[in-house]
């Protein structure tokens, strides 16, 4: 498992409108595409520069597909970064608030000690 991997993803996808667009739409295409192309793109550095051995689990891969934001925090996925993508890609299909609550519902079972966040 890779909180790295799963926060670069978000992350980036966070920042493109078009990449958030396509990750709405066909959220396992764009993962399986992102995995090939852009995983291994070492950030803020030369296009040409990457690594070679980041690579999400099945069990990232399927949660980032199923756009399952708490399965995301249990894996260690930072909140905030799903949060803030998620409103991006759902929020207009609610009304006011209505995403953010149903957000913090879904994760309403999990208690304390959360899983480790830290980066």
């Amino acid at each position: 498992m890779s909180r790295y991997l799963l926060d670069k993803f978000l992350y980036t996808v966070d920042r493109d409108p078009e990449l958030t667009e396509r990750y709405r739409e066909d959220p396992a295409g764009t993962v399986e595409w992102w995995e090939a192309e852009r995983a291994n793109v070492i950030l803020n550095c030369h296009a040409d520069e990457r690594s070679t051995w980041l690579a999400f689990t099945a069990e990232e891969r399927e949660a980032l597909a199923g756009h399952d934001h708490v399965k995301l925090f249990e894996l260690g996925a930072h909140p905030f970064l799903t949060l803030t993508l998620f409103i991006a890609m759902f929020e207009r299909d609610h009304g006011p608030l209505e995403y953010q609550i149903a957000y913090a519902r879904a994760m309403d079972h999990l208690r304390l000690p959360y899983p480790d966040i830290a980066t």
